[in-house]
């Protein structure tokens, strides 16, 4: 993975990006109204395409593809407000054509950002950008000052991010195996993204800056307690002495898909239903993607500095953790797949604390209406009126799985309304 942007990009980007439109790539030139260049349609369709290229194109960990998330609504929400105004920038903008497209900015800065990333899908979003950019004449001001202010924003995000760790080889997990440390579950072999918690955050201090309540004891009451609700709610299904029901395992299930694809649809359902435009909508995936990604950096170091183990090792292996009320069953599984990774503390309920406080802060006012498609069902959603009660089913949903221990999901979930809220109150503020 790239780690440097190179010094000459702005002249690079803006070269590269306009040698693109060739009259022939283009559709039949038709000047757009003021309204239909700003349509926040375009925020929605490359944050899909962000998701495509992430996803579906290069297999990108979950946990750290909410830094590309990240990267990309950032250099959307720079490009539209260096035109529009309205709210501070993340990086520093030159000024911008009074005539630029918004629409054609938010495609450029977006299409750039995630070319840099993701080589290997150039061709593909290059396609993607020239149908973005079909309609505009070839030589207007409106063209050639949203390339410009899309090509200054993908290089302020760009250049922020220099050596910021990603990637970073040197960082790997080496505690060694003993009761209570987690170790890979076969067929896994490594700790997934292990420099994840050592990337440099986009808003937040530290990676550290919010504390979360430590693991509990090995040989404490609250351990064995939480070991056990996992035990008996958390098994495979057929498992004797299950006690989850039909309804709990259903929540399970809906919840045990790619969380981030999830919420990035909630967000894209709710910019189009609420008729946002184009600078709310630009904002609305800044802060929620923002405010993922520096949870998850800070989840991520919990990981490595707390790599507790997960259940299906606790429950297999009591009988060495000290406890006399826990007792092991050797054949015990869990309903969910076990995630590469610690289990102290919870991504999920990391990235669900993030998202939730975001779309409280933007659209919760006594009625979220958020909702959420199941990825494996496309006739199935789930709709959430508050915050409070998507944390809630989410962290229960963990427990239902067999991947966590209560106290694991609940500091987690906390952790990531505390860095929404931190990112709410200094990042994309509104102008005076």
């Amino acid at each position: 993975m790239r780690t440097k942007f190179p010094a000459a990009v702005p002249a690079i980007a803006l070269a590269a990006t306009v040698g693109l439109l060739a009259p022939a790539a283009l559709a039949e030139p038709v000047e757009q109204s003021h309204s239909s260049r700003s349509s926040a349609s375009v925020i929605t369709d490359w944050n899909a395409i962000a998701e495509r290229t992430i996803y579906a194109e290069n297999a990108t960990p979950i946990p750290s593809s909410s830094l590309y998330f990240g990267f990309v609504s950032i250099a959307m929400y720079d490009a539209v407000v260096a035109i529009e105004g309205g709210y501070t920038t993340y990086t520093p903008q030159p000024s911008a054509h009074r005539r630029a497209s918004s629409r054609v900015a938010a495609a450029t800065a977006a299409y750039l950002v995630l070319s840099y990333f993701f080589p290997a899908s150039a061709p593909t979003l290059q396609e993607d950008y020239l149908r973005a950019l079909s309609g505009e004449r070839r030589k207007s001001r409106a063209l050639a000052g949203g390339v410009a202010a899309g090509a200054a924003a993908a290089s302020g995000i760009l250049r922020s991010r220099q050596n910021d760790g990603i990637g970073d080889p040197d960082i790997l997990f080496s505690t060694a195996p003993a009761p209570g440390v987690w170790r890979p579950t076969a067929p896994q072999t490594a700790f997934a993204v292990p420099w994840l918690g050592f990337v440099r955050p986009l808003v937040i201090e530290s990676a550290t800056q919010f504390e979360q309540p430590a693991p509990n004891p090995l040989d404490s009451a609250a351990y064995a307690a939480e070991f056990e609700e996992t035990r008996t709610h958390g098994a495979a299904e057929g498992t004797p002495g299950l006690e989850r029901t039909a309804e709990e395992t259903a929540t399970a299930r809906f919840f045990s898909v790619n969380v981030s694809a999830q919420y990035q649809a909630g967000m894209r359902d709710q910019v189009t239903r609420r008729g946002l435009g184009i600078v709310e909508s630009a904002r609305a995936f800044a802060i929620l993607n923002t405010s993922v990604a520096d949870t998850l950096i800070s989840c991520w170091r919990a990981k490595y500095d707390f790599p507790t183990w997960r259940p299906v090792t606790a429950i297999r292996e009591s009988d060495t953790d000290g406890n006399d009320a826990t007792v092991a069953d050797p054949t015990w599984s869990p309903l969910g797949a076990v995630p590469p990774y610690p289990e102290f503390s919870s991504g999920h309920a990391c990235y669900t604390g993030a998202a939730s406080n975001t779309f409280d802060h933007l659209f919760g006012d006594g009625d979220l209406d958020l909702i959420l498609p199941s990825l494996t069902d496309p006739a199935t959603t789930r709709e959430y009126d508050t915050a409070q009660k998507l944390d809630e089913d989410t962290m229960n949903a963990r427990i239902w799985l067999g991947l966590h221990f209560r106290s694991s999901m609940t500091g987690a979930n906390q952790l990531g309304h505390s860095v929404s809220d931190w990112v709410i109150e200094h990042s994309f503020q509104p102008v005076g």
